[in-house]
């Protein structure tokens, strides 16, 4: 019986380069607080930890080199996280 062993070496630098963005957003999240958006705060907020969420998952969680099958049942478990949370806002929204 093979075993499918397969190693996946992220090199030094695309793991820099995915930390330094990690620090990017996460300074953009810093000063994105510090603005009033009114009723987009929790929008903005979203967006960006969706982004931050999208690389760890991709990069450090070597989601990026996985099968389709895989790739497809991550999106739909956080499509289905998003529909949770969205309609927890329906439902804050119109009380």
């Amino acid at each position: 019986m093979s075993q499918n062993n397969h190693s996946h070496a992220v090199s030094f630098r695309l793991n820099t380069i995915i930390w330094i963005a990690l620090l990017v957003l996460t300074g953009i999240t810093v000063t994105a607080s510090r603005f009033d958006f009114g009723f987009l705060n929790v929008v903005v907020a979203l967006t960006i930890a969706t982004c931050k969420a999208g690389l760890v998952t991709l990069f450090f969680m070597h989601l990026k080199y996985e099968g389709t099958l895989i790739r497809i049942m991550v999106f739909l478990a956080f499509a289905v996280l998003a529909i949770a949370i969205g309609f927890t806002f329906f439902d804050v929204a119109y009380r």
